[in-house]
């Protein structure tokens, strides 16, 4: 009888642990097709996907450092190019559109992003899904405002070393990895202000 109760614990314990951490799996095995790209280091590039990211008309452009030297398309198909985004701290959200927890994060981005659009852009990394519930994810949370780069394939995620979603990568003005990993929406909130007066 007590081998019994130890199995069916063993298995609940198994299947709770399996259901916990079913956002860092993921509901396919293979990763569909996409594009997100590494560049050569170049100066700022004006051609971006959201106005809003353009360096201000005053600033002379930045040095690009190795970690904004990336190219890709957004999910609406725009070409993005975040070499543009140097010279100012910027927050790389990882995230998928099935993802719970992403889900949740997405109201903060939501709400916190237009107010730091000049000053930390939040640009999204959408992966581990298909474009079409990608898109909806977008819309359902209100994101058409914030950057959304479309990386089904996965390069940014591999660049970045992400293994679950939802990771935020944080990279201060010199382009250094300040965080990577799980931030709440308060953590996140006072991640973007503190970057914001630094």
């Amino acid at each position: 009888m007590r081998t019994a109760v130890r199995v069916t614990a063993a298995a609940l314990l198994a299947v709770t642990l399996a259901a916990a951490t079913a956002c860092a799996a993921g509901p396919e095995g293979g990763a569909p097709a996409g594009a997100a790209a590494p560049a050569s280091p170049a100066p700022a590039s004006p051609a971006l996907a959201s106005p809003a990211l353009a360096s201000p008309a005053s600033a002379s452009p930045a040095r690009v450092p190795a970690t904004l030297s990336f190219t890709g398309k957004t999910l609406d198909g725009t070409a993005f190019d975040a070499a543009a985004l140097a010279g100012r701290p910027v927050v790389l959200w990882f995230w998928a559109p099935w993802c719970a927890t992403c889900a949740s994060q997405a109201w903060t981005v939501a709400e916190i992003a237009p107010a730091y659009r000049d000053t930390v852009p939040i640009v999204g990394v959408a992966g581990l899904g298909e474009q079409k519930a990608m898109k909806s994810f977008v819309t359902e949370f209100d994101l058409g405002g914030t950057t959304q780069i479309d990386d089904r394939a996965g390069a940014l995620w591999r660049r970045f070393k992400v293994a679950e979603q939802s990771t935020f990568v944080v990279l201060d003005r010199a382009g250094r990895v300040v965080h990577q990993g799980f931030l709440d929406g308060e953590a996140l909130t006072r991640q973007i202000e503190t970057l914001a007066r630094g």
